[in-house]
């Protein structure tokens, strides 16, 4: 090893100098001292400097997080839950999350039915296709159904986030779904199917949360706090849904700068 090397690499052991030239890297070492002589001398054969031979065509987007730091928008009076409400929220979510853990091996063990064609990990589109249906997908007018009714037509009213489905997803999977559904409320209006996916998701969301995790559920509750504040009656729908994903966001993840206040 040259000299500046071992300024900064001091030796931890003593190392007799030998000729290099009597090692012969495809044997095994006879000694200790054979051993450390030949860890030298590969090392003393590696570049200075690697540069790594990356495929462009692999990378399918930046490896950059955008953590926005801005609230939710203040919700019109009337239209924000109590703090008890939010802590019922709260617990009724953590029981359900614990029940999912606890049962996660039982269900990802059922077989699914065989209609249930789950899209690959990276398949943004056939994702929200089969979260929200073709109905909500194409814009067409969504066809109220009982989610019970055998005779129902997942693929055009979206497959219900069922057990056996959520839990056949990976942390890397929950993610990436939740991400394309996310994608999808930035620019449409709230749906119910969207409601249960979303829902469903965070209870399958581990904590801590990763740093591509934390910025979706806050863009989340503050797409939900969006909507809300354009709502034009208490009455909507919709308000207790998006009341709740604001609550799970801020109460249960702890993003507290964007919880209703009473």
């Amino acid at each position: 090893m040259n000299s500046d090397v071992e300024e900064l690499m001091p030796r931890l052991l003593p190392v007799e100098k030998s000729d290099t030239s009597e090692f012969d890297l495809s044997e095994p070492p006879r000694n200790p001292q054979e051993y450390l002589r030949q860890v030298q001398l590969e090392a003393s054969l590696c570049p200075d400097v690697v540069v790594a031979q990356i495929d462009p065509k692999k990378l399918k987007k930046k490896p950059t997080v955008n953590v926005s730091l801005s609230g939710c928008q203040a919700a019109p009076v009337g239209f924000s839950p109590s703090v008890r409400w939010q802590q019922r929220q709260v617990s009724n979510f953590s029981e359900i999350r614990q029940s999912i853990n606890k049962h996660r091996q039982h269900w990802k063990a059922q077989a699914l039915d065989d209609n249930v064609i789950m899209p690959k990990s990276d398949d943004e589109e056939g994702w929200k296709k089969f979260c929200l249906g073709e109905n909500v997908y194409n814009s067409s007018t969504p066809i109220p159904s009982d989610n019970n009714d055998p005779g129902l037509d997942y693929v055009k009213v979206g497959f219900p986030p069922f057990l056996s489905i959520v839990s056949r997803l990976n942390q890397t999977s929950v993610s990436m779904v939740l991400e394309y559904l996310i994608n999808w409320f930035a620019e449409k209006e709230f749906v119910p199917q969207l409601g249960r996916w979303l829902y469903a998701l965070l209870a399958c969301l581990e904590k801590p949360l990763l740093p591509e995790a934390h910025s979706l559920i806050r863009q989340l509750a503050r797409r939900s706090s969006e909507v809300r504040a354009n709502l034009e009656s208490k009455e909507d729908e919709a308000l207790s849904a998006l009341n709740l994903m604001i609550c799970l966001v801020a109460r249960y993840f702890e993003q507290n700068d964007l919880a209703d206040k009473d």
